[in-house]
């Protein structure tokens, strides 16, 4: 059978496995140019080499077989880059939640790296711009950023009185759906849009200072709730966040400074 590869030299050229070329085949992922009817035997042509590496690359990345098969049966390159671009997105997200995992881990392996330094603090009440919301757990972030960027915009030309903050309700941490807020200290307040003057409450919190990306600031929570429970009585009511440094003022990670607070009853001993 002259020009056709017996399914070892073609997994040889390709270095997949004739296991792997199997089951592509059954899968109808790559066919074999033809196949011995009395033998069984599986040829292939020097022109599908291409075809499986392509196929072995995809696989690299994950892409189940289903989409594989839709990728390849995809004529149009523009929808074909689209297909592929949502899978590397994916793994960009995994990667990204892998890594704050890693991250938090290394932190929880480290508990002797210093006690951790907290302050009661009495917050008084003031009035804010404020952007406020209700989201999933896991849209947060994505709420975060689109309710930053509006108010940013709202307060442009008005008078700093601090740093932008967040408060966040317990219902997102207990149930994964709760009320948000982002706010900025600002004079005169604007209403634009979703920005509205709202007044924060007073509060007394215990607070702490975490340093560095945003990926281990659970274990930070985690430390600070404990120093809490050791040290005061926790009360009901949203968790507060002070953005002293982030994203917006500094593209490094290593100079983040993100203030928490946590609301508590301050006891006559502490």
């Amino acid at each position: 059978m002259s020009g056709k590869l017996t399914i070892g030299e073609f997994a040889q050229l390709t270095h997949l496995s004739v296991r792997t070329l199997r089951r592509y085949h059954e899968s109808g992922l790559l066919e074999p140019a033809s196949v011995d009817p009395v033998s069984g035997y599986r040829y292939y042509a020097g022109e599908q080499i291409p075809h499986a590496q392509i196929i072995h690359r995809l696989r690299q990345l994950d892409v189940p077989l289903s989409d594989v098969a839709k990728i390849l049966a995809t004529e149009d390159a523009e929808e074909r880059a689209g297909l592929v671009g949502e899978h590397l997105r994916r793994l960009e997200s995994e990667l990204d939640r892998a890594r704050a995992a890693v991250t938090s881990l290394r932190q929880l392996l480290r508990p002797g790296d210093g006690a951790l330094p907290v302050e009661l603090r009495s917050m008084p009440a003031r009035v804010v711009a404020a952007v406020e919301g209700v989201a999933d757990h896991g849209d947060v972030l994505s709420w975060y950023a689109e309710a930053m960027s509006e108010l940013d915009a709202a307060v442009v030309g008005l008078r700093s009185l601090g740093p932008p903050g967040g408060r966040y309700a317990n219902e997102l941490f207990t149930g994964g759906r709760g009320t948000v807020q982002v706010y900025r200290p600002v004079v005169d307040p604007p209403a634009v849009g979703r920005v509205t003057p709202v007044e924060l409450p007073s509060a007394e919190l215990a607070v702490t200072i975490h340093c560095g990306p945003h990926d281990g600031i659970d274990v930070t929570y985690g430390r600070l709730g404990g120093w809490v429970v050791d040290h005061v009585l926790a009360v009901d009511g949203p968790v507060h966040e002070t953005y002293l440094v982030g994203p917006r003022d500094d593209p490094d990670p290593a100079s983040w400074r993100t203030e928490i607070g946590w609301p508590v009853f301050r006891l006559a001993s502490a």
